[in-house]
């Protein structure tokens, strides 16, 4: 005798619609100033990665992580804003089931590499206020590279089981997805089997997005402010904060508009326009924020710059020097 989901047949359509802005005036402006964002993004993260690589000064643990996070930001924006435009912009809404789940599986992947990025930088401070003098023993070169390839594996696997577990979906209602890009929500809110399954791994995708990695820097912010207490001199206890200033602005950045559109969801019901424009600007602002941070708020970055600066200079010099010399001659 056949058990009943031997019998279930799974209905999986040929293409999704995303919806995007419902009767919302002028919304392709949005979608411009989403494509100056998208610029803005690639040419700072880009800038900001061919510093750490130029300058020698910044090839240590700590850049490996920082120029992970701006390669992590320009990838995040990547495999969510062109796709925004060209679906909005453009007017091509249908997206095909296969390109659905890729979409839904990069954008994930590097929002997750984004955040435990920035739990890998809490880390590199916790250790190097803590432990100062363990500090280039432990946070070597090679174990920032091992922790950046855990990151990846975990990730990677995570994140192809949340997208292939939408296999398991029998869509038998609509093929219109009420969000602008391929959220895992929204799909499962299309099902009609059971998805048990499906809910436990969205939960537990948002405690590996969101709540570990949060928790875990509360937990070493609050070991570097009670070592912070036990510096006895004002004066470096100030010089041990601003080590700390550009990546708590970073951490600030990345989850307090994540964790308010979470709490204003949860206690107001919010617009479907108002829910976009929230969860789009909070994974558009930041990646193109980072960049600018790093570089005005650190001091070894902007260093490197100027020092590169000059550099170029009396490179242009002597070129221009063996230029007018090769012609006198």
């Amino acid at each position: 005798m056949s058990s009943p989901s031997a019998n279930l047949t799974f209905v999986r359509p040929a293409t999704f619609s995303l919806s995007g802005f419902s009767n919302m005036p002028h919304a392709k402006y949005y979608y411009m100033f989403l494509s100056l964002v998208y610029v803005v993004t690639v040419l700072g993260n880009s800038f900001i990665m061919c510093i750490i690589y130029l300058a020698r000064r910044l090839h240590t643990a700590k850049y490996i992580a920082v120029f992970h996070l701006a390669l992590s930001d320009m990838c995040g924006s990547t495999a969510l804003i062109p796709k925004i435009i060209e679906m909005f912009l453009f007017d091509h809404q249908d997206i095909s089931y296969e390109a659905c789940l890729t979409n839904m599986f990069f954008v994930y992947h590097f929002m997750n590499l984004q955040s435990l990025t920035l739990l890998a930088l809490a880390y590199d401070r916790l250790v190097a206020i803590c432990f100062p003098l363990q500090y280039h023993a432990i946070v070597t070169k090679s174990a920032m590279f091992l922790i950046i390839g855990v990151m990846w594996i975990v990730s990677v696997a995570f994140f192809s089981v949340l997208a292939g577990l939408v296999n398991t979906i029998s869509f038998c209602r609509s093929n219109v997805l009420n969000s602008y890009f391929c959220d895992y929500a929204p799909i499962c809110g299309l099902a009609c089997n059971d998805i048990t399954i499906n809910i436990l791994m969205g939960k537990t995708s948002y405690g590996l997005l969101i709540c570990t990695p949060l928790i875990l820097i509360f937990i070493s912010y609050f070991c570097i402010s009670v070592a912070l207490l036990r510096i006895a001199h004002g004066a470096e206890r100030i010089k041990a904060i601003k080590t700390c200033t550009s990546h708590f602005m970073l951490v600030a950045m990345y989850y307090l508009p994540v964790l308010t559109n979470i709490i204003a969801s949860a206690t107001t019901p919010l617009h479907p326009n108002v829910q976009i424009i929230n969860n789009s600007l909070t994974q558009a602002i930041p990646p193109m924020l980072n960049p600018i941070i790093y570089t005005l708020k650190t001091e070894e970055v902007m260093q490197s710059i100027k020092d590169l600066y000059r550099r170029s200079k009396v490179n242009i010099t002597r070129q221009r020097q063996m230029k007018f010399a090769s012609m006198v001659n």
